[in-house]
């Protein structure tokens, strides 16, 4: 475990940090999702709302204190790997990964159907791919030149596709059925588990909002507030758009799986709010794979040169434009090749599973963390003991239990794997280590 650096300046605050962890969990799929909800659960998609609120709570408050033990860059595979070994790092670091490459590659097929929507040449197969590869290598190409975002257009992202929904919500009111939210009958204990699952999507990535750890002012107070507003605004967000598209489309939601924020605004705006939401759902989506193909690419970079992951050569850096351009290349590939292959949803179920299993981990290094190292008064800590840390494992081992059988045996059998390699690797290095 690494010292703290104090030379940062602590200048977050509570609402800052919020609306950190609002901007990064509010992404894409809430554009999308709605209409899959409403196809598996009717009216009552609000209970699987308040659920995942409730499980991603839990999993950003263990984000805390392991992030407040273990203050080196990382994230969830650092926490895992110092509490419970490299193995376990290890896999931790390619299901982080891969829970964002197969993220990315929903989002990036959801953006062409939205674009399809205006342009029907886009639902050509050979169009789609085509375009998949566009955007992916292009975003990549930027990101080895070394081009990267300013801030100033990350805040106009947020603005972007916070705007039409909340407008969408206080206008559409006066359109809403109660008819159309009547629930008609009880989802089962499986249709509830399959929506909780996929929903999930849509809540990831708030633990990122919490790695400006070290810039944090009083995070003891700070961050168990900050992510109590966050989670709340962001839950308040996503039950109102439920609620508002659920009652103004009624029965006719899940047939609009491409762009149901938009059918709803249509209703509620005409042809120009049709528009509005299209056009600021499709920058929400570039703009959340702009920023994944910026950021994780570093962190293969990151993995490659600390060794966590036996693949040296990717953490080369460019000659002339001093970028990670082997880890961005791999990363935008993984991204095409899945999206080209896969359709939203089932990426979605992918990368929501392939995220619980990381985070399963790190409930649990919470646990470990606690009995490997001394208390520290500075340190964030959960209150009313294991019971927060328990609570989330167990409620993401639901979670991965709605995964199908194949999915299931598809994981054991990817894990078996990266075992194989990850020993082999070591083995291979400490016979070459002992004939040097």
């Amino acid at each position: 475990m690494s010292t703290r650096n104090e030379d940062l300046k602590r200048e977050i605050g509570v609402w800052g940090l919020s609306a950190n962890i609002v901007n990064i969990i509010v992404g894409a799929g809430i554009f999308v999702l709605p209409a899959i909800i409403a196809e598996i659960m009717g009216s009552a998609g609000i209970i699987v709302y308040l659920f995942c609120g409730f499980l991603i709570a839990l999993v950003m408050l263990c984000f805390a204190e392991a992030g407040s033990k273990v203050t080196r860059s990382g994230g969830g595979y650092a926490y895992v790997e110092t509490a419970f070994g490299p193995f376990p790092g290890f896999l931790a670091a390619v299901f982080l990964v891969l829970g964002s490459v197969f993220s990315d590659a929903a989002v990036a097929n959801a953006l062409v159907e939205l674009i399809g929507l205006a342009f029907p040449v886009f639902k050509n197969p050979i169009v789609r791919v085509v375009f998949l590869f566009l955007i992916f290598s292009g975003l990549a190409t930027l990101n080895v030149i070394g081009v990267k975002q300013g801030i100033g257009l990350v805040k106009i992202n947020t603005v972007a596709k916070l705007t039409p929904m909340v407008l969408l919500i206080v206008f559409g009111w006066k359109d809403v059925s109660l008819a159309h939210l009547a629930w008609e009958s009880t989802p089962t204990i499986e249709q509830f588990g399959s929506a909780s699952l996929i929903l999930f999507f849509a809540f990831q990535g708030g633990d990122t909002g919490l790695t400006v750890g070290g810039e944090i002012k009083e995070p003891q107070k700070t961050v168990p507030k900050a992510i109590f507003i966050g989670i709340s605004f962001v839950l308040l967000l996503y039950i109102l758009i439920q609620t508002v598209t659920q009652g103004i489309l009624g029965s006719d939601l899940p047939q609009f799986k491409e762009a149901p924020l938009a059918e709803a605004a249509k209703i509620v705006f005409g042809p120009i709010g049709y528009s509005i939401l299209l056009i600021g759902a499709g920058i929400s989506m570039f703009g959340m794979l702009s920023g994944e193909i910026l950021n994780l690419p570093r962190v293969i970079f990151g993995l490659a040169r600390d060794r966590i992951i036996p693949l040296d050569k990717l953490a080369a850096i460019h000659p002339r434009f001093k970028t990670p351009y082997l880890a961005i290349l791999l990363y935008a590939g993984l991204g095409f090749v899945l999206a080209a292959a896969g359709g939203f949803r089932q990426l979605a179920v992918i990368a929501s599973g392939s995220m619980l299993l990381v985070y399963f981990g790190v409930s649990l290094a919470v646990i470990q963390l606690r009995r490997k190292k001394a208390a520290n008064p500075a340190d964030f800590k959960i209150p009313l003991g294991y019971t927060v840390p328990i609570l989330s494992a167990g409620i993401i081992l639901y979670f991965l239990s709605n995964l199908s059988g194949y999915e299931k045996v598809g994981t054991l059998i990817f894990i078996g794997v990266l075992a194989l390699i990850y020993f082999l690797v070591k083995f291979f290095e400490k016979r070459k280590n002992q004939g040097t």
